[in-house]
């Protein structure tokens, strides 16, 4: 027969496994996220369609600085069709935040980007929801505000 202290010790180290597990599948995910933030970042510097439209839901709603917002469609097809043209674009103080299939990103966002002829360089914060569709992380919402 257990004692009280014996069998408290074996809830406390079943509950302990439990939440390694967990704290386990953050990190798997959140590095999977990290993953497909790089490739967004990639995807818009090198103006690949094929990458943008697999790493954006359908229901992608895209806001920018200054109020604009895009859905999917006008969001790839800007970037796609070099309407603008990202010369350079350095995401830092990245931070994830994963709550099962939803995600937070936070950054900041400093950048050159070339629209229309015009050169512009932009520095602003950025925040991020990604969601999970099948086993891929997927932009669902974007907002840019200045910084």
């Amino acid at each position: 027969m257990m004692t009280r202290r014996q069998c408290a010790a074996v809830i406390g180290a079943v509950a302990l496994a439990g939440s390694t597990q967990w704290a386990n599948a953050d990190v798997a995910e959140a590095s999977a996220l990290k993953e497909a933030v790089e490739a967004l970042r990639q995807a818009m510097l090198n103006a690949d369609k094929a990458k943008l439209d697999a790493l954006t839901a359908d229901q992608l709603t895209y806001g920018h600085s200054a109020g604009k917002l895009e859905t999917k469609s006008e969001f790839v097809d800007v970037i796609a069709s070099k309407k603008t043209v990202y010369k350079m674009l350095e995401w830092t103080d990245v931070t994830i935040t994963v709550a099962g299939a939803t995600a937070v990103v936070r950054h900041q966002w400093q950048g050159l980007s070339v629209t229309d002829g015009k050169e512009s360089p932009s520095k602003i914060g950025v925040l991020q929801a990604w969601t999970k569709v099948g086993n891929d992380w997927k932009l669902l919402g974007r907002q840019a505000f200045k910084v």
